[in-house]
Order: structure tokens, then C-alpha cells, then sequence
């Protein structure tokens, strides 16, 4: 094999099993940032070792058990440190803790619970959004520094600044490595998920830059939704998130157009949605809906996103049904945003007029004053109304709010379009 061909390899290696080392690591150290810092010694080592020696038959297991390795190293090296400064009970604590590790190492252990622990530790409200989300990509996602720059069209060192701050928080907060208590883990689920679907987001509709998406985020979020259902099967909201996003992301590939330009919904080829993915996102849904009677959050966004993937056209789509859910959604949410996208479906189902009232209501709504997608509604529905001045304005002023190149070129073209 040659060099490039065995580096390709270590990178899919490390990118399928780092979430679950760095879980591993964290459960023997209690500790996430020395956990990430040991598992990438154990990488650093494969990428010396198998160009000579070549990929091992179980690259995983390797990986996890050179991992396993320096930990154990490093709880040794830690003992006899503390022999010479602390008191037999402590010493005693220390060789218990390596038996324990050593333990361990012969289990077989269920990897779905160090992988859970590492998303609540990794996602946990100590930390800003922005550092759980950085550190999330980074433990869980095995995303380089670099990347998640990238993703976001943020400096490097920014990105690892985040990371490091994150990882001395939880280590300054005595954070512990675990599953939250019951009376605890709606919040913390919920911060979570949170996480997950600013990602899906971002890739989803791209805030700033030249591309309208970002499909690789996209992915990385279904792949940490997918992980997080099958360790919590009981949760609702986490099969409502993760039907949502199977949803959205079946029109990926609908959704720009030859040159990257955005394609909106009403006008996209429905030819092209990814039908597997409206599948599971149609089966997760009924998961969500069995396990409660009470409609969470992504549960309603996921009913939404529902109506629109059982239209075969745009002409079929059920915006009276929408309209109910956004209702209902903006009760549970008190969102100016879903009250905002209500107002779109009230429009389809009952008028511009019906629509326009709505936003008109929302205009002295101070979160949403620099939100271009105000503008952006209000311009589509003066431009149904015949008011077509009034609509190129709006739409003018919504390009002026945009960050995303893409997005803001159709709303200017839009714009161009009503000129008189």
C-alpha cells in the first residue's frame, strides 16, 4: 500500500473510531482534553508505524488498545508523582484507579455509554454555543481544527482558541464524565440537540460566504443525530430532530441549481429529492410521534417538514395543516422566526393579505430587525399583491442584511426583476 493510500486510510479510521476512543479514554481519566490529547498520540503513532508495517487486519482495535496504552501510562507516571507528594490514601486512590483501568481494558464494555457521556460533557451549558459546538465537531465529529474553520469561515486560530478554552471550562467546572441524572437531562438533551442542529443549519442554509450550502455539514449532524437515537431510543425529540434533518436533507440536491445558485422550495425539481432519506425521515417521525402524546419542538418541525415530502407538488402541499403546526410550534416556542414562517404558510393557504398582517406584526419585533428573511417575506408578499415598488425595496433591503453571497445575488436579481 502505498503512502497516500495508507494515510487515507489512518484519516477514515480516525474519523469512524476517535469518538469512540476519545469516550474511552474520557471514562478511564475523567478528563476529555487529556483524553483527546492521548487518543492523538495513539494516531500519531499509526501514521509512523503503518506505512512500514501496513494497515492492521482490526485498524479500531489498534488504535483503541495504543490509546488505551498511553492512558494507562499516564496514570502510572501520575502515581509515582503523587507518591512523593501526597499521603497513602492518595496513593491508595491512584493504584485503585489503575486496576480499574486495567479492568477496562478486558471489558466489554457497552461503547454507547462513553459515547453518551462524551455528548452530554462535550455539549454541556457551561460551555458557550459556540464551543460546544466547535468541541462537538471536534471529539465526536474527529473534524481537524482547520476543517471546522473552514465550515465556518472563521480563522484557524479562532476555532482552536474555542476548543482550548472549552476543554480547560469543563476541566476548571470539575465537570463529570456522565450521563445527566433524570431531573437533569431535559435540559441538558436539549442543549444537545441544540448543538446538533445549529450544524445541520449552517450546512443546510450557509449564513455567510459563497456557497448557499455546506453539505458536509449536513452530514456531520445526520451522523451525530443518528448516534444520539440509537443511544437514547426513548427520547421523542431526538427522533423529532433527526426526522427533521433527514427530511430537509433529502433536498440537498434540489435545492441549487447548475451554477450554485439557490433553488427555493416551490420552484425545485421534486424529482430530485432523495427518497431513502424522506423514508427514514417519515419512519423516525412515527418513532417521535409513538413515544409522546405531547409534540415537542423538533416533533412539530419534523410533522412540518412531513407535509412538504408528501406533496408530490408544490400546488399539493397541505399549508392549511403548515399553518395549525406553525401555530402550535410558535405557542410552544414564543419564536419570532416561527411566527415569521407561519405567516408564509398562512399566505399560501389564505392569501398575501392574511400573510402580510402577520408580518407586518412582527416588524417592531427587535430580534428580528437585521433578520434579511423579514424583508425577504414581506417583499414576496407586496410582490403577490401587486405593490411592486414597495416589494423591490424589500427585497433591496434584505440583500443589504445577508452574509451569504449566494443568497444575497437572488434577492438583488429579484429586486432587479420589479424594476420598472
Amino acid at each position: 500500500m502505498s503512502l497516500t493510500s495508507t494515510h487515507r486510510a489512518i484519516d477514515a479510521v480516525w474519523r469512524i473510531e476517535s469518538a469512540k476512543i476519545i469516550a474511552t479514554l474520557a471514562r478511564m481519566l475523567r478528563d476529555v482534553g487529556l483524553a483527546e490529547e492521548l487518543a492523538q498520540d495513539a494516531l500519531v503513532t499509526a501514521l509512523e508505524t503503518w506505512p512500514k508495517s501496513g494497515v492492521p487486519d482490526n485498524p479500531g482495535a489498534w488504535l483503541t488498545a495504543a490509546a488505551k496504552n498511553r492512558a494507562l501510562d499516564w496514570l502510572r507516571r501520575r502515581q509515582m508523582l503523587e507518591r512523593k507528594h501526597e499521603e497513602l490514601g492518595r496513593d491508595l486512590q491512584i493504584q485503585q484507579e489503575i486496576a480499574e483501568a486495567n479492568f477496562e481494558l478486558d471489558l466489554d464494555d457497552d461503547i454507547g455509554d462513553d459515547l453518551l457521556r462524551l455528548v452530554f460533557t462535550a455539549c454541556h451549558p457551561v460551555l458557550s454555543t459556540e464551543a460546544r459546538v466547535a468541541l462537538t465537531l471536534r471529539l465526536l465529529g474527529g473534524l481537524t481544527t482547520d476543517e471546522i474553520a473552514r465550515a465556518f469561515l472563521l480563522p484557524e486560530p479562532t476555532i482552536a482558541q474555542r476548543i482550548v478554552r472549552a476543554k480547560r471550562t469543563l476541566a476548571e467546572a470539575h465537570v463529570p464524565f456522565e450521563v445527566p441524572r433524570a431531573d437533569e437531562l431535559p435540559a441538558r438533551l436539549s442543549s444537545v440537540l441544540e448543538v446538533i442542529y445549529l450544524v445541520f443549519n449552517e450546512g443546510y442554509s450557509a449564513t455567510a460566504g459563497e456557497d448557499w450550502m455546506r453539505p458536509a455539514l449536513c452530514e456531520e449532524a445526520l451522523r451525530l443525530g443518528r448516534i444520539l437515537a440509537e443511544l437514547t431510543p426513548k427520547e421523542p425529540e431526538v427522533h423529532g430532530l433527526v426526522a427533521l434533518m433527514e427530511i430537509q436533507a433529502s433536498r440537498a440536491a434540489a435545492r441549487v441549481g447548475p451554477t450554485g445558485e439557490p433553488v427555493l422550495l416551490l420552484d425545485q425539481n421534486r424529482a430530485r429529492w432523495d427518497q431513502l432519506l424522506i423514508r427514514r425521515g417519515l419512519a423516525a417521525l412515527v418513532r417521535a410521534e409513538r413515544l409522546t402524546e405531547e409534540r415537542g419542538p423538533y416533533v412539530l418541525q419534523a410533522a412540518i417538514a412531513a407535509c412538504h415530502a408528501r406533496a408530490h407538488t408544490g400546488n399539493q402541499t397541505d399549508w392549511a395543516r403548515i399553518a395549525e403546526l406553525y401555530a402550535e410550534l410558535a405557542e410552544r416556542t414564543h419564536s419570532p422566526v416561527v411566527e415569521l414562517n407561519r405567516a408564509v404558510a398562512v399566505s399560501m393557504a389564505h392569501g398575501p393579505a392574511a400573510g402580510l398582517e402577520l408580518v407586518d406584526a412582527l416588524t417592531a419585533e427587535p430580534t428580528l430587525r437585521s433578520y434579511h428573511l423579514l424583508p425577504s417575506v414581506r417583499g414576496d408578499f407586496l410582490k403577490k399583491l401587486g405593490r411592486l415598488d414597495e416589494a423591490r425595496a424589500e427585497f433591496e433591503r434584505a440583500a443589504s442584511l445577508t452574509q451569504n453571497a449566494r443568497e444575497r445575488k437572488l434577492l438583488l436579481d429579484r429586486a432587479a426583476a420589479l424594476a420598472s
